[in-house]
């Protein structure tokens, strides 16, 4: 157990840190898997709730008895995001009663290349062929937490055995361009318009797969769909059934929720748009049914996303700049139909603007509810 060595590590001139540490919303934690196949919480600091343990530990491969191991996880809980790496253990002098170990780091933004990066300098050693990693030659957190602490505090870590990391090379707006609109597109078609309309009404979104690596890599390109918002909050990439998170996740307006059981497609309550990643199948509940009618307008937006998306010369980032560019068309016709009125700042849906327009059904429903959504109608 090396959680004294860290407290050590701290009293010699770290702990003035710790308001950094809180700041970041940052943790760093190990689980170590033994050779009798029991996964245990080995040192953490800051310290963490049971609640957020319990969690980490269930989203840790270590303790899934289906025994795959998945090198790199992310997803957020009540806003704190939590990226997991885990590696085998071979032959380590220092963790010879263990087998696999995994760091968990906490955070509050995110940026899975970001993460995912620095535990991969912390860890490895880049001029080897076979990695030397620093848990595995230590099996202490003292030399990582140096590292990361100089990550916290200058936003730089470097070593001659394990290279450079610099916060700086990883921005947010690289992390919400990571992912592939045109694989969406590739994969669903005109149906991807069904996806647009979830998000720009707020609804809310499950997919299922049961590999969590292609879960990730489609929910996280989700909210690029609808990028005047930039909002990457709503993305929940790796959820299970389980009561605490089920609950946690109700609490939120809209999302895009990630699951790898298959079981979530019985629970109705759970979402408005259904999608099954792995049949390609796209499925709108009754519930919503009205407010996702489709249209001529989603008939164009759909052609549009198609259209951009198919083309070879255009990059994913062009197929969401042309994407955005008719979210901002739709934006500009909704606030030419709002008053200011009553003292209220925010100006409001004037309903018979929207019905003077004469708009087709469709249209005219989709704006009602996209006002709805923006918060632009009165109550």
């Amino acid at each position: 157990m090396a959680e004294p060595e860290t407290q050590l590590l701290l009293g010699v001139g770290l702990i003035v840190n710790v308001a950094v540490w809180h700041s970041h919303g940052a943790r760093l934690s190990a689980v170590e898997k033994d050779t009798n196949g029991d996964a245990l919480w080995v040192w953490c600091y800051p310290s963490v709730t049971a609640e957020l343990r319990t969690l980490l530990l269930r989203k840790c491969c270590l303790t899934d008895e289906s025994k795959l191991l998945h090198t790199f996880v992310f997803g957020q809980y009540k806003r704190t995001w939590f990226y997991i790496t885990t590696v085998e253990v071979h032959d380590s002098p220092a963790l010879k009663k263990v087998t696999h170990f995994s760091i968990v780091l906490t955070a509050k933004d995110f940026n899975p290349e970001k993460y995912g990066a620095f535990t991969r300098i912390l860890f490895k050693n880049p001029d080897s062929f076979h990695p030397h990693r620093i848990y595995l030659k230590y099996g202490s957190p003292v030399k990582m937490m140096e590292s990361y602490i100089a990550v916290l505090t200058k936003g730089i870590c470097q070593s001659e055995e394990n290279g450079s990391f610099l916060s700086k090379d990883f921005d947010a707006r690289k992390a919400y361009l990571a992912g592939s609109i045109k694989d969406i597109v590739s994969q669903f078609g005109m149906e991807t318009v069904i996806l647009y309309t979830a998000l720009m009404l707020k609804k809310r979104i499950v997919v299922y797969h049961p590999r969590i690596e292609a879960i990730q890599e489609f929910t996280r390109t989700l909210p690029a769909l609808v990028w005047h918002r930039q909002d990457w909050s709503i993305l929940h990439s790796y959820v299970h059934l389980n009561e605490e998170e089920v609950e946690a996740l109700k609490a939120c307006a809209g999302y895009i929720a990630g699951f790898t059981d298959s079981e979530v497609n019985s629970r109705p309550d759970l979402y408005d748009v259904y999608v099954n990643l792995a049949d390609s199948e796209i499925t709108i509940s009754p519930v919503v049914k009205e407010a996702m009618t489709m249209g001529k307008l989603h008939k164009e937006i759909g052609q549009l996303i198609v259209q951009s998306a198919e083309d070879p010369d255009k990059s994913d980032s062009q197929v969401i700049k042309d994407i955005s560019l008719k979210t901002k068309e739709i934006l500009s016709t909704l606030a030419s139909l709002t008053e200011v009125s009553d003292g209220n700042e925010k100006p409001t849906l004037n309903s018979e603007a929207l019905k003077q327009k004469r708009f087709p059904p469709a249209t005219e429903n989709f704006l009602f509810h996209l006002a709805a959504a923006e918060q632009m109608l009165k109550i």
